[in-house]
């Protein structure tokens, strides 16, 4: 038996160690909840895979635990440690999962939980099974953060980034970047430092935390998240336009078999399929007089039309920087390369291929525009700009294709809808405002 004394001084270091063990608890969660941490973001999702970023506030360890929504064993990824540089990034991919499941993915960083865990669904197998199931993508481009500090003088150039919370609030299965995603400024073009600079202090815009982490996010780029203003092929620091680019986004791939220096790829979400183009790092500039000038080049252009004729999706998106339907040669549209545009038509009709989409941004407004080419084939180029940008004003331009009532020059988003059963798909195009409300709607054939 126990003395008194012996009793008293056991509850005493018993009461010690629960002191010193949630003094350490409550001493962790501060650690935790002051880390600053960029993200998460959902990147590529497949059938069987999901790929996920998220950037810390210094070289960490960091890995994610997941399990399905509806229960079943939990995993866990590889451990990553982030560095500075690669931006103090950490890219994740979610192995060996079911289709169609939701799953729940919680965070960790040096041993600590961040934040609740968030949720993402791997796409649905459905071929040879049912008819594809409806889903809806947002989509925009000219995503324009201010920094005073770097900024020109005067008046603001971005604003409205309640926009990205609107684009949240779609529930969207998919969002879709369309090039100047983000704006180098002068300051950054000179070091990789400020290419990180750059991106970081875009991701770190609050009211976008919610559209990062709602589904899945692809993106291309244009000039502005490739170099200064207007670059092409001969922007000598384009190894470091790609670094930051695979460094801060979560595509499929990066490159084309022929064509590897580019960010071109190319993806199936649901029964659409999307191919995403590089129109800068082959791109000689209309302006040059001794060289044939070009967007794409021959290489990309010959991929591009190969895996349109081999797709069997009822419409085909090509995600390209700048106007390609647009007649109007003026600014950076592909109207002034005429002879690859002329190439990219021709071969769309004599290949027969239907459903053709070309998703463009660059313009600062927004419009829709449709041809039908000599084998009656309808093709479309939907412009989406900008975002948070400031607007442009092309209203008088001299776009034989702008289909009328679709001209939007403010702050403004896209949402497609897709139903319908597998013979018999629809895309509906809606164009909103900054708050969410509907500018203009309307079917593509």
């Amino acid at each position: 038996m126990k003395s008194p004394f012996n009793q008293i001084f056991a509850m005493g270091l018993l009461a010690s160690a629960f002191l010193l063990w949630t003094g350490m608890a409550a001493a962790q969660t501060a650690s935790a909840e002051s880390w600053r941490h960029t993200g998460p973001m959902l990147g590529h999702t497949s059938m069987r895979t999901i790929q996920t970023w998220i950037q810390t506030d210094a070289p960490r360890e960091v890995w994610i635990s997941y399990v399905p929504q509806a229960g079943g064993t939990a995993k866990e990824t590889e451990k990553v440690t982030t560095a500075t540089a690669t931006s103090l990034a950490a890219h994740h991919t979610l192995t060996d999962l079911a289709p169609g499941t939701t799953y729940e993915l919680t965070y960790w960083i040096d041993g600590v939980a961040l934040e609740t865990p968030i949720k993402a669904t791997t796409q649905v197998l459905w071929d040879y099974r049912m008819d594809p199931p409806p889903f809806k993508m947002v989509t925009g481009s000219c995503a324009y953060i201010n920094e005073e500090a770097y900024d020109r003088p005067g008046r603001p150039y971005g604003g409205g980034y309640e926009i990205f919370e609107a684009m949240a609030e779609e529930d969207p299965d998919m969002m879709l970047w369309l090039g100047d995603n983000i704006y180098l400024r002068e300051v950054d073009f000179q070091s990789y430092a400020g290419f990180q600079h750059r991106y970081t202090h875009a991701r770190e815009t609050t009211e976008m935390a919610n559209l990062l982490k709602a589904c899945p996010n692809y993106a291309i780029w244009d000039d502005h998240d490739f170099g200064p203003n207007d670059s092409d092929g001969s922007w000598v620091h384009a190894d470091w336009s790609r670094k930051a680019f695979q460094e801060f986004w979560s595509n499929p791939s990066y490159g084309l078999p022929n064509a590897p220096r580019c960010v071109s790829t190319a993806f199936r979400f649901v029964d659409m399929e999307f191919f995403l183009l590089d129109n800068r790092t082959y791109r000689v500039s209309h302006h040059n007089v001794t060289q044939p000038a070009q967007v794409l080049g021959e290489d990309q252009i010959n991929w591009l039309i190969q895996a349109l004729q081999k797709s069997r999706a009822p419409f085909k998106f090509v995600a390209i920087g700048g106007q390609v339907l647009s007649d109007a040669a003026v600014y950076e549209n592909v109207a002034q390369f005429p002879s690859e545009r002329q190439q990219i038509l021709e071969r769309i009709e004599k290949e027969d291929i239907r459903g053709v989409v070309f998703l463009s941004g660059d313009r600062h407004t927004t419009e829709l525009s449709e041809m039908t080419l000599g084998n009656g084939r309808k093709v479309y180029d939907l412009t989406v700009s900008p975002m948070t940008s400031g607007t442009g004003h092309a209203r008088d331009e001299a776009n034989s294709f702008r289909v009328e009532g679709t001209y939007v020059e403010q702050r403004n988003y896209a949402v497609l809808s897709f139903e319908g059963p597998r013979k018999n798909r629809s895309c509906t195009v809606e164009i909103k405002s900054t708050s969410g409300e509907t500018l203009w709607a309307q079917p593509l054939d």
